[in-house]
C-alpha cells in the first residue's frame, strides 16, 4: 500500500464502477469519477449531527469574535459546514467571528470551504494530517490559544501535539459523526453481485460504518489519506492505494492505481 502520485497523464478508469461515501449533485469526487471515465455510485454510510445541545461550542464562538483566541485549527470541511451554521444560528458570520484570529486548514478540501466562506486561510501543511498540521504549526508565544473545533470521536493528535508546543488550546465538540441506520439495498445487491470495482472511503468514520453496513467488500478499496487508511485496516479492510493529496484529482489517481492491480481474494 503506497501514496499514489498525482501527476502524468489522464487517468481512465474503463467504465468501472466506484462506490464513493457522497451523495451531493455536485459533489466534486462523484464528478471526478465521472470526467475519469468511471461509474460513480454515491451512497450515504455516516450522517453529521450537530452537537446538542450547542451552548459550548456557541460560547467558544462569541469567544473566538470577541479576540479571545490566537488561532483557529479546522480539520474537516465538514466542521467548517457546522462553524457557518452555528455563526448563522449566533446572528453572525464565521468570517466576521474569525477576522481577529489566523486560521489554519488541515488540507486543500478544508482550506477551500473556509475561503469559500470569507475566511482566509494563513497555514495549510504539506501533509494533509493532524500530525502535519502540529509538525507546520509556529512556535508558541508564551499567550496564544489555539480555537480546535472538531468532531466527538477526533482524535489527540492535534490537541495533544499543540499543547506539547506551548499552546493553550480550547477543545470543543462541534458535532457527532453517526453510521447511517441502515445498508442501502441497491449498494448491498451491487456489491454482493461484484458489480463494483472501488470503494472510495473519506475518513475513519466511513471506513467502519462501511464494514458495519456492508461487511468486507469484494472490492479493491482506496482512501483519501494515510490517517483513513490505518482506520481502514483496524477495521479489517485490505488498502490497496492511498491519494497521495486529499484531492478529487488525487482520489481519482489512486482509483486508477488500485484498478491496474489484481483483483481482490
Amino acid at each position: 500500500m503506497t501514496a499514489t502520485p498525482v501527476g502524468g497523464p489522464a487517468p481512465d478508469l474503463r467504465g468501472a464502477t466506484v462506490l464513493l461515501p457522497r451523495t451531493g449533485p455536485d459533489d466534486p469526487l462523484l464528478a471526478a469519477v465521472a470526467a475519469a471515465g468511471g461509474v460513480p455510485l454515491g451512497t450515504e454510510l455516516v450522517r453529521t449531527v450537530a452537537v446538542d445541545p450547542p451552548h459550548q461550542l456557541d460560547q467558544a464562538l462569541r469567544a473566538l469574535g470577541e479576540g479571545a483566541h490566537t488561532w483557529l485549527a479546522v480539520t474537516s470541511a465538514t466542521t467548517v459546514e457546522v462553524l457557518l451554521a452555528r455563526a448563522a444560528a449566533l446572528g453572525t458570520s464565521l468570517a466576521d467571528l474569525a477576522r481577529g484570529a489566523r486560521v489554519a486548514a488541515v488540507g486543500p478540501a478544508t482550506a477551500a470551504a473556509l475561503e469559500a466562506a470569507g475566511v482566509p486561510v494563513d497555514l495549510r501543511p504539506a501533509e494533509s494530517s493532524a500530525a502535519g498540521l502540529v509538525a507546520a504549526w509556529p512556535p508558541a508565544d508564551g499567550r496564544g490559544i489555539v480555537l480546535f473545533p472538531h468532531s466527538e470521536i477526533a482524535g489527540p493528535t492535534l490537541a495533544t501535539g499543540l499543547r506539547e508546543r506551548g499552546w493553550l488550546v480550547d477543545d470543543v465538540v462541534a458535532y457527532r459523526t453517526l453510521p447511517v441506520p441502515e445498508p442501502d439495498p441497491a449498494v448491498a445487491a451491487r456489491l454482493a453481485a461484484g458489480q463494483v470495482a472501488v470503494v472510495v472511503l473519506t475518513s475513519g468514520s466511513t471506513a467502519r460504518a462501511l464494514v458495519g453496513l456492508y461487511g468486507v467488500p469484494p472490492a479493491h478499496v482506496v482512501t483519501i489519506g494515510a490517517p483513513t487508511a490505518r482506520a481502514a485496516a483496524e477495521a479489517g479492510l485490505a488498502v490497496r492505494a492511498v491519494a497521495a493529496e486529499p484531492t478529487p484529482a488525487g482520489v481519482v489517481a489512486a482509483v486508477a492505481q488500485a484498478l491496474a492491480a489484481p483483483p481482490p481474494p
